[in-house]
């Protein structure tokens, strides 16, 4: 369905796998486009299929509209969270160029962890944890003695998925807790302490254009740097989806539930900043014993979740843009393919603590280039070279789970370089793993 054929001009804002899976999508649009991106590297993905890469500081707002406007942009998508949390979607709207992307009180509910939970609150919207929210140390030891072993300590800002510490794997006592607290003042930031959910965590990523909504399929994502789910947390090392949308530990209920609440917060922003949100607004969950909690809220697309739901993606991916910038969501069919993806990162050695940086990685053997989303790479005298962070990320696709797991792994396998991936995400062991675990939780 195109709904006009003006030229359309769009401005992609970030650099990494996401914006390059936003980029492919784009680029598979019937519309007549011209696409840009302003980027923090030169992602040579990206740069295949724009008009134009420019290099610069992507949270200063004067040189987004500035270049935006020299373009003649018609619609901007936003990728990564720290522009949102400066207001660059504020200043693209006053300067009339349409955003993907909510503007900056609205994007409160990523940046700061005690807005979601008290806007839960006062909107009475369910999953909520029992929680407090502290800026001293006054009360913290009381409250951890009466939430017992299972609590979180949650960072209250961006942290880059890196901003949260859970008892039992980060934190071994309440000492540790409170030693970490401790640190969290000295460098003046304020925290929240929840119980923490015990249960399957699972990603839900809505379509939003201020009034109506449109879900993607849900996600699993693995934030563990190791298999088996160990090790350090990171921006995420691999993700998964079902060929129903589903995920094969989860119900019907589940995602209703987590559907609700996703309406629910759209309706609750709308309300309390009397005007829309107009993005993605990606909802982490967990199922539990007692239904679907929220854990967090993220104000953009995931990333891996982006490159699972983008690939399998049916409708003109400008259409839904359009929808949402003009609010007209309602009208456009969002559908996705029937198909299950298994995403893995490829990382540097060392990451995320100590990475190795720079050195040359080789894809040439890689025999699917679509299903290849470059991050953190460069190229340099004609060589690429990974910069010290997620270097690529591969996507399998397929009538199964499993099938999308073999052939993303196949494929990953055949880069070279100081890389590694998880090899266990998508796997039948790794999968009834957690079916298993939730059903001795109902």
């Amino acid at each position: 369905m195109i709904l006009q054929s003006r030229m359309e001009k769009i401005l992609i804002i970030g650099s990494g796998a996401r914006e390059h899976a936003i980029a492919k999508s784009l680029e598979k649009s019937k519309h007549p486009k011209m696409i840009y991106c302003l980027a923090t590297n030169m992602n040579p993905g990206i740069a295949e299929i724009c008009e134009e890469i420019l290099i610069g500081n992507i949270n200063d707002n004067q040189f987004v509209c500035d270049y935006g406007k020299e373009i003649g942009a018609t619609i901007a998508i936003i990728g990564p969270e720290n522009p949102l949390e400066r207001g660059v979607s504020d200043s693209l709207w006053d300067n009339n160029i349409s955003v993907v992307g909510p503007k900056r009180n609205l994007a409160q509910i990523e940046t700061s962890k005690a807005f979601t939970r008290k806007l839960q609150q006062d909107y009475k919207i369910p999953g909520s944890p029992i929680y407090k929210h502290f800026k001293t140390l006054h009360g913290v030891e009381e409250f951890l003695k009466e939430l017992g072993e299972n609590y979180v300590v949650k960072y209250d800002g961006l942290a880059g998925g890196k901003g949260v510490k859970v008892s039992g794997e980060h934190l071994k006592s309440h000492k540790e807790a409170l030693n970490h607290c401790h640190s969290l003042i000295k460098s003046n930031q304020s925290f929240l302490i929840e119980e923490k959910f015990i249960g399957q965590e699972f990603s839900l990523m809505s379509f939003c254009d201020g009034e109506n909504l449109k879900h993607m399929p849900v996600v699993q994502d693995h934030k563990r740097a190791y298999e088996g789910d160990t090790g350090p947390n990171t921006g995420g090392m691999g993700t998964y989806t079902d060929h129903d949308h589903s995920l094969p530990f989860l119900n019907g209920k589940d995602i209703e539930a987590a559907h609700q609440i996703n309406f629910q917060t759209a309706e609750a922003l709308k309300e309390k900043f009397k005007t829309g949100y107009k993005g993605i607004l990606y909802g982490g969950f967990m199922a539990t014993k007692d239904g679907v909690r929220l854990i967090e809220y993220n104000a953009r697309f995931g990333d891996p979740e982006a490159m699972n739901v983008l690939t399998l993606l049916n409708t003109d991916f400008i259409d839904i843009c359009k929808g949402i910038v003009s609010q007209s969501l309602n009208k456009i069919n969002v559908s996705f393919e029937k198909k299950a993806t298994v995403c893995k990162y490829a990382v540097p050695k060392g990451y995320p603590e100590k990475p190795v940086k720079n050195l040359p990685i080789d894809i040439s053997n890689i025999k699917s280039k679509d299903s290849l989303f470059y991050a953190s790479v460069e190229i340099k005298n004609s060589q690429l070279v990974e910069s010290g962070s997620r270097t690529m990320a591969i996507v399998g696709k397929a009538e199964t789970i499993t099938k999308a797991e073999e052939i993303a792994e196949k494929e990953i396998c055949l880069v070279k370089g100081p890389l590694f991936h998880r090899k266990d995400i998508g796997t039948e062991k790794l999968i009834k793993e957690k079916v298993d675990q939730m059903k001795s939780l109902r």
